[in-house]
C-alpha cells in the first residue's frame, strides 16, 4: 500500500498536528502502543485511534496486536524518500516534540513488548 504513497498523500497525512506528532514519535521510538500515544500527546484515546487509523490507511503506519495492546510502527515498505523526509523532519524539530517525549518518558506502567524476530 505504501508503494502508492505520493508526495501530496504524504503531506496531506501529516498536515494534521496530531498525526504529524504521532508519526514523528513513532519514527523516533520505533514502535508505540495507543496508550503510549494517548499519554504522550495528551489527547483522548478515540481521537488518537481515529488519527492512527487514517495513518494506517494512508500506508504510513502498520499495526500489530499483542494481547490487549495495539502497537504502531512505520510501514516496513515505505519508500526511502518518505523515510528521508520523516528523518529530516524529526532531526530538525526535536524541540517541537520535547513535551510529548517527556510525557512518554515519564509514563508509568508502559506496556512490555514481546521480542519480535527479523
Amino acid at each position: 500500500m505504501s508503494d502508492h504513497l505520493t508526495p501530496p498523500a504524504l503531506f496531506k497525512s501529516l498536515a494534521d498536528e496530531t498525526r504529524a506528532r504521532a508519526v514523528l514519535l513513532i519514527a523516533e521510538q520505533g514502535e508505540l502502543c495507543v496508550c503510549e500515544l494517548v499519554c504522550a500527546l495528551g489527547d483522548s484515546q478515540p481521537k488518537i485511534s481515529r488519527h492512527l487509523a487514517q495513518l494506517r490507511s494512508s500506508g504510513l503506519l502498520q499495526d500489530r496486536r499483542q494481547g490487549q495492546w495495539v502497537y504502531y510502527r512505520l510501514a516496513p515498505d515505505l519508500p526511502q524518500w518518505v523515510r528521508d523526509v520523516l528523518a529530516a523532519t524529526l532531526a530538525a524539530n526535536r524541540t517541537w516534540l520535547e513535551q510529548d517525549a517527556s510525557r512518554l518518558a515519564n509514563m508509568g506502567d508502559r506496556p512490555a513488548r514481546l521480542a519480535t524476530c527479523c
